[in-house]
């Protein structure tokens, strides 16, 4: 290969292309290797430093949910035609792989009442990323209106992105938990790209998503005028509201309030937490931004006998289809964990996501009311909430939390930490699945109360 390309060696090809100032002429500063068995030992090791949902009696949620996952997802999911496919480059010989595509749009579709989705994007985060620079593609404009209510992650990726985009971010703050509707209006202009919120919010609440659907499109129509030519400009910004799929069994869905682009993170539906990930995003949209859409959308067809089939309808956004034209540009549309997410629904169906919500909806409830009981503990907010609540503490969180986990419990997220704003300290984000018994909202409030006590009596004494 060397003498076929004109050259004597390996570092010749190095010489002739990395300049020297850019060279680092020195050994990287690595361990030297280990044996199989001593990495073994030494993964192992940093393994057991972990405490998993299965180790403690958890509480946490903030995006990830510990939701009991059934057995026949596994066993689907492991099937060598679904768990080895990546990138269907020839996908019409794929016929299985763009069945299962298909299912999961239509599943998305119907549980957001959007008529088209994608299968799929990488994350919940970088789904509104995504949405955000398909505003921008539409109507050319260049401020994103965010309500605080967004989920931490999303508004910093969205900041990341809109960065490259040449895009302002404006965040609309929250009032009484819910997103201000007169900040909301307000900050909506002739120059407004899109309006973002949370359904449910951040902070567990339930927002009224209608009326900040219409409320974005009616103000930024007001401010919105003839531009210089005399031509008017297209006045409603694109409404996109980044939701909880699960939620979506008892929740109006985005597209009867008149949302354009619903975005989500998927994990809730049949993926494990598994430290973090992997996931998958949820995007779904009303037909006209079709072709502005990030991913994979499967189409079903007929072939030349009348049999049913599927193609790859469209593929909007990889480099090698698109370049720089593509609607994004990770690439990766995990499949593999939406296909997780349509087995999952499927398992659930129809009533038994109604069902699953409204066991949520009374074990929230109890769960709210019990701990907001206790002393030194209240209510962030007043508002509806679902699977997901923000209580006050009048102590120390990241010392309440610590209590709590020597006696096995996670009791729930900081939010301080995990959103840096001086108005929530003392926030913790308490979350409920359908695996956290009555019992066990009992046990929460057993060590929650005797952790807060305790941190309050230290914090005098000293």
């Amino acid at each position: 290969m060397l003498a076929a390309i004109g050259v004597g060696s390996l570092q010749e090809i190095f010489d002739r292309q990395i300049p020297e100032a850019v060279r680092l002429r020195r050994r990287l500063d690595l361990a030297d290797g280990l044996p199989e068995q001593d990495v073994y030992e030494h993964l192992r090791a940093l393994a057991a430093r972990n405490t998993s949902a299965e180790d403690e009696l958890s509480f946490l949620g903030a995006g990830m949910y510990d939701h009991y996952v059934p057995a026949l997802i596994d066993m689907l999911t492991e099937r060598s035609e679904f768990l080895t496919p990546y990138t269907p480059y020839q996908p019409e010989i794929s016929q299985g792989g763009l069945q299962v595509m298909f299912e999961y749009q239509t599943a998305i579709s119907e549980l957001t009442a959007l008529p088209v989705a994608n299968a799929s994007v990488y994350e919940g985060p970088s789904a509104v990323a995504a949405a955000g620079y398909l505003a921008k593609l539409h109507n050319g404009r260049r401020r994103l209106v965010v309500s605080a209510g967004l989920h931490p992650h999303s508004i910093q990726t969205l900041r990341t992105y809109a960065h490259g985009y040449d895009m302002e971010v404006v965040e609309v703050p929250l009032r009484d938990g819910v997103t201000d509707p007169d900040a909301w209006t307000g900050a909506m202009d002739a120059e407004t790209s899109a309006a973002i919120f949370a359904q449910p919010n951040f902070y567990g609440a339930v927002e009224d998503a209608a009326a900040l659907s219409a409320s974005a499109k009616s103000a930024a129509a007001a401010s919105s005028g003839a531009d210089g030519a005399g031509f008017a400009r297209p006045s409603d910004p694109v409404v996109i509201c980044q939701v909880d799929p699960i939620t979506l069994g008892i929740l109006r869905p985005p597209g009867e309030c008149d949302v354009d682009v619903a975005v989500g993170e998927g994990q809730a539906l049949g993926n494990r937490l598994d430290f973090g990930g992997p996931s998958f995003g949820l995007f779904a949209a009303r037909e006209e931004y079709l072709r502005r859409m990030p991913g994979r959308i499967a189409g079903e067809t007929v072939d030349v006998d009348g049999r049913r089939g599927f193609v790859l309808t469209l593929q909007t956004r990889e480099q090698h289809i698109r370049r720089e034209k593509a609607t994004s540009n990770i690439c990766t549309s995990q499949a593999l964990n939406a296909f997780a997410g349509v087995v999952y629904l499927s398992w659930l169906g129809r009533r038994g996501i109604v069902e699953l919500d409204e066991l949520l909806l009374a074990r929230t409830h109890y769960a709210r009311e019990t701990l907001a009981a206790l002393p030194g503990v209240e209510k962030l907010h007043e508002q509806p909430v679902i699977r997901e609540f923000a209580l006050r503490l009048d102590a120390d969180v990241a010392s309440v939390r610590r209590r709590c986990a020597r006696e096995g419990v996670n009791p729930g997220a900081d939010l301080h930490a995990l959103t840096g704003r001086a108005e929530d300290r003392g926030g913790l984000l308490v979350a409920i699945t359908e695996r956290r018994s009555r019992a066990d909202i009992d046990r929460l409030a057993d060590v929650l109360g005797t952790a807060v006590a305790a941190e309050r009596h230290a914090t005098v004494a000293v």
